[in-house]
C-alpha cells in the first residue's frame, strides 16, 4: 500500500518502522496546523514556524505513546494547542493582532451563527468580530476557533483541549453569551 493512501493512524504505525511515513503526516497537517497556530494568535511567521516545528518534533518523539483509540488529528491538534500555549507563557502574552485573512468569510458568518446580529439589531463586520474574539478569555476564544474556524466536532475539541465533552458545550455556550453581551453593550 502506498503511504499517501494510508490513513493517519496507519501512517503512525508505519512511521514506527519506516521514518519516511512521518513525512506524509507532516505534509497532510502542515498547512492546517499553521493556520490553527495563526488563529490562536501566533502572528509572526518565524514564531508560528517555530511552534509548528516544535509540534512535529514532539509528535514524532511521542508516536509510541499515541493512543490508537483517538483520532490522530485530535492528538496532533492537542500537541499544537499545547505548544502555542507554551509559546504564550514563555512570552507572558496572548494575541494582540487579528485572525489570518483566510478566515474573513467565517468572521462574516460567525455573527449569524451566534445569533448576535439579530439580537444586537445591527450588522457586524469582520474587524469588529475579530476584536471581540480577541477580547474574550482564551478558554472561550479557543473553543470558538476550534468549533467555527477549524470546524472540529465537540468530541475532537474535548480531545484537543483535554476537557469533558460537556465542558466543551458549556464553554461554547458561555463564549456565545459573552460575545452577545459585548455587542449588546458596544455603542458601535
Amino acid at each position: 500500500m502506498l503511504l499517501d493512501a494510508m490513513t493517519d493512524e496507519q501512517l503512525v504505525l508505519q512511521t514506527l518502522q519506516r521514518k519516511e511515513a512521518f513525512g506524509v503526516l507532516v505534509r497532510r497537517y502542515d498547512e492546517k496546523l499553521m493556520r490553527y497556530i495563526r488563529r490562536l494568535g501566533v502572528f509572526r511567521r518565524e514564531d508560528a514556524e517555530d511552534v509548528l516545528q516544535n509540534t512535529f518534533i514532539k509528535a514524532y518523539r511521542n508516536l509510541n505513546g499515541f493512543d490508537s483509540g483517538l483520532k490522530f488529528s485530535s492528538w496532533i491538534y492537542r500537541i499544537t494547542h499545547n505548544e502555542a500555549m507554551s509559546f504564550f507563557r514563555s512570552r507572558k502574552a496572548r494575541p494582540e493582532g487579528s485572525l489570518v485573512g483566510d478566515s474573513e468569510e467565517m468572521l462574516e458568518i460567525l455573527p449569524s451563527v451566534l445569533d448576535i446580529e439579530e439580537e444586537a439589531g445591527k450588522s457586524i463586520d469582520g474587524a469588529v468580530m475579530r476584536d471581540a474574539l480577541y477580547a474574550l478569555d482564551p478558554k472561550y476564544r479557543d473553543v470558538l476557533v476550534l468549533r467555527y474556524f477549524e470546524e472540529r466536532e465537540y468530541a475532537e475539541i474535548s480531545d484537543i483541549l483535554q476537557v469533558p465533552v460537556s465542558t466543551v458545550g458549556t464553554l461554547i455556550s458561555r463564549a456565545k453569551k459573552k460575545l452577545k453581551e459585548r455587542f449588546n453593550h458596544d455603542p458601535r
